[in-house]
């Protein structure tokens, strides 16, 4: 029986998954690149492997309009460096979702390609809210985790 091919939902999680696979570091961790399928820093492969990153763009932009360098600040300061992203994991993330009509984009200045503004899309919000509730046990365990291991070291 043929293989069915990919749904362009399909196709837009792989890509955001090869952005996102770009996009975690670890102040201090080795920087050379992870061999596919294992990643060198196990915090942030986890963090790319649980879609965190869409689902901080997705939120980021439910705040309002916003631009990729402004979306690249805010994250680096949300988790203070630990998840850093950089234009090229942050743009082709942003086209992917673009392209999948979960955000919305239009430049600043349409003469010029200033700065592009991003929205988020009736799907895009679904989206969301899909991956809120995905991704918040993961992150309510990490975070057990790390309290947990603060507790034992430093009492």
């Amino acid at each position: 029986m043929p293989r069915a091919s990919k749904t362009k939902r399909d196709r837009s999680r792989e890509a955001a998954r090869e952005a996102v696979a770009q996009a975690g570091t670890i102040p201090g961790a080795p920087s050379e690149p992870a061999v596919r399928g294992r990643g060198s820093d196990p915090f942030s492969a986890e963090l790319r492997r649980r879609e965190v990153l869409p689902l901080l763009v997705l939120h980021l932009i439910t705040e309002g309009p916003t631009y990729g360098n402004q979306l690249m600040e805010r994250i680096a300061g949300m988790t203070e460096g630990v998840l850093s992203v950089n234009p090229n994991t942050m743009y082709p993330l942003l086209r992917t979702l673009e392209s999948d009509g979960l955000i919305s984009g239009e430049w600043e200045h349409p003469e010029r390609r200033s700065r592009r503004y991003y929205t988020l899309t009736d799907a895009g919000r679904e989206e969301y809210d899909r991956l809120v509730g995905e991704i918040r046990p993961f992150l309510t365990s990490l975070s057990h985790s790390i309290e947990e291991i603060v507790k034992e070291v430093y009492g």
